[in-house]
């Protein structure tokens, strides 16, 4: 929709109305007004009418002026039972305390990318706004919650996000970088890495330090010595027996979570293998449980608190109707170096 002031003046956009919305689509005031909340009394047919008309018109309700609903935080995972989602949650809390707002919590059942009824509720909530921690939205989800004006977030982002989404995450490719240097500075050569999913882009990104590490020594990267876990114990447990029950098997292995280390820890105590006299291990993400564990593990700090209060900030500035100074951020990781590195067996190569 446009006005324009007199003949040859540049036109002007108008936002469109609810009313003219409704009169579009074909439906009433109230149907449009029960899709722009979520609500589930809508036809599927009748709703994706009514959506397509808010996309083609780039519809945007008003911000509301301060009410009496409680601020309500969307914090969805795809997945949530581990420390590593405590440190985001305990992080987004303290953020949310400074506002007096609430923090809804979900999880997606291992999935990357929200249902439909899971996302007709959150639009029934009405958040503030929603942060999405290693989750995805499709192009017409990220439409709907821009429509409704209600802002998102990605913490460690599944796939690489669109132009213009705020994400919040960390120098994962300097942190393999700094993880694979040490061990070569100690003197192994044969390493090897278990890190996350390939679908995930920090996964990835910790891979490509550790090949960039190798590659700038002069020592070539061995396919088989790169495995792809889940970020989890089993993960690293299963790829940590497979590499380690072979005659070549490597002198350290920097695994992309601290969880997989511990994974790794056990197999080579199964095999009767030392940590770090026989082994050497580097993980990911500097638990809590990292420090108390025997050996202590070496490994590379995330900040994952901080991360998380970044990403809950940045939500309440753009619910603010304001613009973040950055929108793509990456905070700094560090080497960590405890006691289950140190130099390969004499030996050995």
């Amino acid at each position: 929709m446009s006005t324009s002031l007199e003949p040859g003046a540049p036109e002007v956009k108008t936002q469109p109305s609810i009313a003219s919305i409704a009169a579009e689509a074909g439906v009433s005031v109230p149907t449009v007004s029960k899709v722009l909340n979520g609500r589930p009394d809508v036809a599927a047919e009748t709703r994706a009418r009514v959506e397509s008309v808010i996309e083609r018109h780039r519809y945007r309700r008003r911000r509301a002026r301060q009410s009496s609903r409680p601020a309500l935080i969307d914090l969805v995972f795809h997945e949530m039972h581990s420390a590593w989602a405590t440190e985001i949650i305990r992080g987004v809390e303290r953020a949310a305390a400074d506002q007096r707002a609430a923090v809804v919590l979900s999880e997606l059942g291992g999935e990357h990318r929200p249902r439909r009824e899971w996302f007709d509720d959150l639009l029934a909530r009405r958040p503030l706004g929603v942060i999405l921690v290693l989750a995805d939205l499709d192009e017409e989800q990220r439409g709907q919650l821009a429509a409704r004006n209600i802002p998102f977030v990605f913490v460690d982002t599944a796939g690489e996000p669109p132009p213009g989404v705020p994400t919040v995450g960390s120098t994962n490719w300097a942190g393999g970088l700094a993880a694979t240097r040490h061990l070569l500075a100690l003197g192994h050569r044969r390493i090897a890495v278990i890190s996350g999913p390939t679908t995930v882009l920090c996964s990835r990104a910790r891979v490509d330090g550790y090949r960039s590490a190798l590659e700038d020594a002069g020592v070539a990267v061995a396919p088989d010595l790169v495995r792809y876990g889940d970020f989890y114990v089993n993960g690293g447990h299963t790829h940590g027996l497979a590499l380690l029950d072979r005659p070549d098997r490597p002198t350290a292995v920097f695994a992309g979570s601290d969880f997989q280390a511990l994974g790794v820890m056990r197999a080579a105590r199964e095999l009767g293998l030392s940590v770090p006299d026989d082994l050497s291990i580097v993980g990911f993400d500097d638990l809590s449980v990292t420090e108390w564990i025997g050996p202590a593990l070496t490994t590379v700090r995330q900040p994952l608190r901080e991360m998380a209060t970044t990403a809950a900030q940045m939500v309440f500035t753009l619910a603010r109707g304001e613009r973040p100074p950055n929108e793509r951020i990456e905070l700094a990781t560090e080497l960590v170096v405890r006691q289950s590195t140190a130099a390969p067996p004499p030996t050995r190569d």
